[in-house]
């Protein structure tokens, strides 16, 4: 890699990582508008989060002090920059990722497992028995929701391999060239449609909203695994839980709706690159809407083991039919 191309990478990653929290934050307004609607409220204006963020910028950093200092004022870093760093990885429309690979989708995988994990070690460097609840929470919520997660990304890279995908099989670029929809037959597509079902279904519990907020509980456990954060750590965790929610619809997107609005229009490169960033985009908030706003309006919260039974036997189980149904439809 040339230096000139290195610095390209490096200020191109800048500029789409704090875009991604803008969008994040206007995104999570926009779902906060929805919900009011469709609970018959006013709801807060859409540019309440970043009133948020700004705010608790504002105020001081407190750390407890029973605290481990810096596991404490290291996790929520740790966590944003994890979340912040998937977005590197997501092709957008007609533009590459920022840091494409052939394993894109298992370190997808790896950084958003590792955002949860900081603030689970967060949580019980804390020293507040609420917060050690709410970190135990979500290390259960996690070793359940992994499976079916998991499920899901290999049957699409092992379908990408067996149906002769351009490019690496377990690269997001791969399937945002070329939908599987459109070279699996009937039983395939039933097949994605059960694995695009067992993936909305992990959503809620990966981005931390109802009703899997179950390790932030605040009517139970006082806000869980936050509840000692004050100042810009908290404002930090507040963004993690936007961009981890822009991040987990984007990774959905580009496997399940990667459709390209510039080549159906036969537009020239030069209007296709930001006719489908755009595009891309919007298809990103229609996911949101559906997954996580829709969702966490309509349902009350599931009890820890209702989730933990939830998604080690019916979204396990969807994924493992969808699996079995797009074996058997290669191996016709």
């Amino acid at each position: 890699m040339s230096v000139a191309l290195f610095l390209f990478k490096i200020v191109a990653g800048v500029i789409l990582i704090k875009l991604s929290v803008l969008l994040a934050l206007g995104y999570e307004g926009v779902d906060r508008i929805i919900s009011a609607r469709m609970q018959n409220r006013v709801g807060p204006p859409l540019y309440q989060p970043f009133y948020d963020v700004l705010k608790l910028l504002g105020k001081e950093t407190i750390v407890p002090r029973r605290a481990l200092g810096w596991a404490f004022e290291g996790a929520p870093w740790l966590a944003a920059t994890a979340a912040a760093l998937v977005i590197l990885y997501v092709p957008m429309g007609s533009l590459p990722p920022v840091l494409g690979g052939e394993g894109d989708l298992i370190l997808v995988l790896y950084l958003f497992a590792l955002s949860a994990v900081a603030m689970v070690v967060g949580g019980f460097a804390s020293g507040s028995p609420y917060a050690n609840i709410g970190a135990q929470r979500e290390m259960t919520l996690m070793m359940s929701y992994e499976t079916p997660l998991a499920m899901v990304a290999c049957t699409l890279a092992w379908a990408a391999l067996h149906r002769g995908l351009p490019g690496a099989p377990f690269s997001l670029e791969t399937h945002m060239a070329t939908s599987l929809w459109s070279v699996l037959g009937g039983m395939g597509l039933c097949g994605m449609g059960l694995l695009l079902l067992a993936l909305l279904a992990v959503v809620p519990a990966e981005v931390g909203k109802v009703p899997m907020d179950i390790p932030e509980a605040k009517t139970e456990i006082l806000e869980g695994l936050i509840s000692e954060y004050s100042g810009r750590n908290l404002a930090l965790l507040k963004i993690t839980f936007a961009v981890r929610t822009l991040a987990m619809c984007a990774v959905l997107t580009s496997l399940f709706f990667p459709w390209s609005l510039g080549d159906a229009m036969a537009l020239p490169p030069y209007l296709a690159y930001p006719v489908d960033f755009v595009w891309f985009w919007v298809k990103v908030l229609l996911v949101q809407t559906v997954g996580v706003t829709l969702v966490r309006t309509a349902l009350g919260r599931y009890k820890i083991w209702q989730a933990s039974q939830f998604y080690w036997v019916q979204a396990a189980g969807i994924a493992l039919a969808g699996m079995l149904l797009i074996t058997l439809d290669v191996g016709l």
